[in-house]
């Protein structure tokens, strides 16, 4: 038991640490994602106040003041609370001789570091999507969803808008797809954090971007803005659930864009009664939904 809550209380102290010191400038500036969220966070909403694609959506749109708190909790708040969490659970599994070795399928150790980052960015996205698609099939999971679908105008910000159970769904899996790889160097994998960081938020951005041909392959503002789009075509459970790539939802035929004048209601049936506040919205879930 000491073991356990020594393993906790070093991670704990050394994610606080690693925070402060990004926020310092005290950590080499390609796993600085502090300060990288918030460069990238500026450049797509410059792009939203210069190229708006609903031009009579405000630059401080509804709940632009909480979705950016969103960003920095989930990101960096919540991470530091459960990182010794994850650590514990970490000594559990390699106690029972399960480790990323152990899982391995591919082993990358011998190819280049481009691709690499190419299968490792491919697998976290397909992991991605599939969790996402849960997230929408399932009543459980979908009422802790519905904190992200609560946006009713579309920026940048809500991109990081979720419920914090969802970093408890995701990172297993993500963490899992990972453990599939063999020989993969970790230090790499911040190429893939920031372009992932770069392109959700331009998906939720206020502009109208389809990357032409590309489309088929990156998700795009347009396809996702008919992700959250109140009125879903009869008998889905959602549409368009591509995180980076539109290629899954065109592989599993679950893309949908009947037209792009950005103009769609958004949201879900009953948000109107749905907590509007941080802390309410936060211990959703938990009760029995009325919706």
């Amino acid at each position: 038991m000491e073991n356990y809550l020594d393993a906790f209380v070093k991670a704990f102290e050394g994610t606080l640490s690693w925070t402060w010191k990004s926020i310092l400038f005290e950590v080499p500036w390609y796993t600085n994602y502090f300060w990288g969220l918030i460069v990238i966070s500026l450049v797509v909403w410059l792009l939203e106040i210069f190229f708006p694609w609903r031009k009579d959506q405000a630059i401080f749109r509804k709940d632009f003041w909480l979705d950016a708190f969103y960003m920095f909790f989930n990101f960096f708040i919540f991470s530091i609370v459960i990182s010794g969490v994850y650590q514990i659970i970490g000594l559990l599994l390699s106690e029972i001789n399960i480790t990323a070795k152990s899982l391995a399928i591919i082993d990358m150790s011998n190819w280049a570091p481009g691709i690499q980052l190419f299968v490792f960015f491919i697998i976290l996205d397909f992991v991605q999507w599939f969790t996402h698609v849960l997230l929408h099939r399932y009543r459980i999971l979908w009422n802790f969803h519905k904190v992200h679908h609560s946006v009713k105008e579309m920026g940048f910000a809500a991109h990081l808008r979720y419920h914090w159970m969802e970093n408890i769904l995701y990172k297993p899996l993500k963490t899992f797809g990972v453990m599939l790889i063999g020989g993969f160097e970790p230090e790499q994998a911040f190429i893939v954090h920031f372009i992932a960081i770069a392109i959700g938020h331009l998906n939720h951005a206020n502009i109208k971007i389809t990357w032409g041909p590309l489309k088929y392959i990156l998700n795009n503002p347009v396809m996702h803005l008919y992700h959250h789009a109140y009125h879903l075509p009869k008998g889905k459970h959602g549409v368009n659930y591509g995180i980076s790539l539109s290629l899954w939802d065109y592989i599993f035929k679950t893309n949908y864009i009947p037209e792009d004048s950005g103009t769609i209601e958004i949201g879900f049936k009953g948000d109107d009664k749905f907590p509007q506040d941080f802390i309410g919205q936060n211990t959703y879930g938990f009760g029995k939904s009325k919706n």
